[in-house]
């Protein structure tokens, strides 16, 4: 990769937005003798000229769906009464803090009881062990990172000991070892009977959502093969984003560049494959370039966007010039999926509920 921003880090949160999607028109007298076929040819030359060549796309009505839905599933089938999300917040970090206040409007708003607990990093995984043995909480939410790179006495990082050690009945985010590997495995139930599925990490199950929306999956195709022929990019290859995107999309038939600080590999189902690629040409053949870059000065180069490409930006900075990208033909782009990943947690939640501590009938496959 060659930039010296890193993309490994995790940056999983957005927390913001607004998307327009612009069209213009034309109109003036004609004279009559100006014949038909200039006028159809003058008025589409002077409309393509007027109206942007891309549009950007508002991921509030992607979202919507999904938020009336639990939403009307709390007030129906569950007397109003959510279940319970307890977010864990150990840190300072603003953007955190924001996705905490976006998470608990979201909440309120739906019908989920929601309490963030500020606790002191050392306290934290006291904290955690509270809430995984309290009946009454039904998901746990920790707002990452925590301890950093710092390591655990157990292996791994103190980070990678936390997201462990949330119960599989509670893990909203389905970061844990269990749902991570089945994720990774591509096994999509936790139970053999096949009657509760797994959940899946929020924000890349929001990216897989939008994906839908916009029509990249072909639903036509058997299931595991949506996305096939498919090629995407996805700059980023962190544990809370875009590793666990790139399986996603692999395990859905996609051939998926993931491109880190230094390397760039091929994701394709079951298997992680070297690439000769450059970041460069891994963009340009692909349909769907997915950015996650946490620094602000990063920007995706246009010249890599070819014609007709969706963009998504996942990072908390714009990763891309939008009124310059906007000018290519075809482009859909999607600036932050924030409220998307939020619709996403209230579903895991509910999932949850299901699957643990509640057995009404399934409405969330």
């Amino acid at each position: 990769m060659k930039r010296t921003h890193h993309t490994g880090m995790q940056h999983r949160y957005v927390y913001h937005f607004d998307g327009i999607a612009v069209t213009a028109g034309w109109h003036a007298p004609l004279h009559a003798s100006i014949r038909q076929t200039d006028v159809h040819r003058t008025l589409a030359s002077m409309s393509e000229a007027a109206a942007p060549a891309g549009v950007k796309l508002n991921a509030s009505t992607i979202a919507e769906p999904f938020s009336s839905a639990v939403r009307q599933y709390i007030e129906q089938d569950m007397g109003g009464v959510g279940p319970k999300l307890v977010g864990l917040l150990a840190h300072g970090d603003p953007a955190a803090k924001k996705y905490a206040e976006w998470t608990g409007k979201a909440c309120a708003r739906d019908g989920i009881r929601y309490e963030l607990r500020e606790v002191p990093k050392d306290e934290l995984l006291a904290a955690l062990e509270q809430a995984n043995h309290d009946p009454d909480v039904h998901g746990i939410l920790v707002y990452y990172p925590c301890f950093g790179a710092f390591p655990s006495f157990f292996g791994g990082t103190m980070d990678d000991f936390l997201r462990d050690s949330i119960s599989i009945k509670k893990d909203v985010e389905g970061l844990c070892q269990f749902y991570r590997g089945n994720l990774y495995r591509n096994i999509r139930y936790v139970d053999d009977e096949q009657t509760q599925k797994c959940v899946l990490p929020c924000t890349p199950l929001a990216i897989v959502k939008i994906l839908e929306h916009i029509g990249i999956y072909d639903k036509t195709k058997p299931d595991g093969n949506h996305l096939e022929g498919v090629n995407i990019t996805v700059i980023n290859r962190s544990d809370i984003v875009g590793r666990p995107l790139a399986a996603m999309l692999a395990n859905d038939g996609a051939d998926v560049y993931s491109a880190d600080i230094d390397s760039l590999y091929l994701f394709r189902r079951g298997k992680l494959i070297p690439s000769d690629e450059t970041q460069e040409t891994a963009c340009k053949k692909s349909r769907v370039i997915i950015t996650g870059v946490p620094v602000k000065s990063y920007k995706l180069p246009l010249e890599w966007v070819s014609e007709n490409t969706v963009v998504i930006n996942v990072a908390s900075f714009k990763n891309v010039d939008e009124a310059e990208l906007l000018k290519i033909k075809g482009v859909q782009y999607v600036p932050l999926v924030g409220k998307v990943t939020v619709a996403m947690l209230e579903r895991n939640l509910l999932r949850l509920y299901e699957n643990f501590h509640w057995k009404p009938k399934k409405v969330w496959q």
